[in-house]
């Protein structure tokens, strides 16, 4: 009996891994962490399912993506150490790192330090920017190796363990999830209109 498909927006990655396999999670992952817009959760997610469905080695999935993401990440500092500033307000913008937005994750990584290293990792946007920040502000490469090695291993860790184990059954999952989507988004909606009117409420409060 052969593997389900992978559902939803996982199946156009199929035909990238079922023709190179390892090597698609390792190039996406790499390019994605170094700041070029890639898919590389993504294909994480995807990787895992198949090694879920005995189409990949779940630990060489997860040792290649911990691999692939702490040298992406480091190639993002050194790109950051060196360029610093002005390299990434020339450049950033063909990789949606625009200076505003460059400048609101730079005073929020300052802020919060190596910390925020780690828990970039899961946060779209930080997670590609994550090295060259790093790198422009001058954080310690010892320091930085250190945060950023423990976020990969946690985020590779989740993801790949939670694809794994949906394995044989993403395809029920997926249904489950298409079946009560609407309702989570008009919940989201809910959520965040509820944080607009108070903060907007707040305001006039203050005026």
């Amino acid at each position: 009996m052969s593997p389900p498909p992978l559902p939803g927006p996982l199946a156009h990655l199929e035909p990238l891994l079922g023709h190179y396999g390892y090597w698609a999670v390792g190039a996406v992952v790499f390019v994605e962490d170094f700041g070029i817009p890639a898919p590389g959760e993504t294909i994480l997610l995807a990787a895992g399912v198949y090694a879920g469905t005995g189409r990949l080695n779940v630990v060489a999935v997860a040792l290649i993506a911990f691999t692939a993401a702490v040298a992406g990440d480091n190639l993002g500092y050194l790109i950051g150490r060196v360029g610093g500033r002005a390299f990434v307000h020339r450049w950033g913008k063909y990789v949606f790192l625009t200076p505003k937005r460059f400048e609101a994750a730079e005073a929020f990584f300052t802020r919060h330090g190596g910390k925020i290293v780690t828990v970039a990792r899961f946060v779209e946007g930080l997670r590609q920017a994550n090295g060259v920040i790093a790198g422009t502000t001058g954080m310690h490469w010892r320091r930085f190796l250190a945060f950023n090695a423990l976020g990969a291993a946690l985020w590779v860790g989740v993801w790949t363990t939670l694809a794994y184990l949906a394995g044989n059954h993403i395809t029920a999952i997926y249904d489950e999830i298409r079946r009560y989507q609407l309702y989570v988004l008009i919940a989201v909606a809910v959520v965040l209109a509820s944080f607009v009117v108070r903060h907007v409420v707040r305001r006039r409060g203050e005026r």
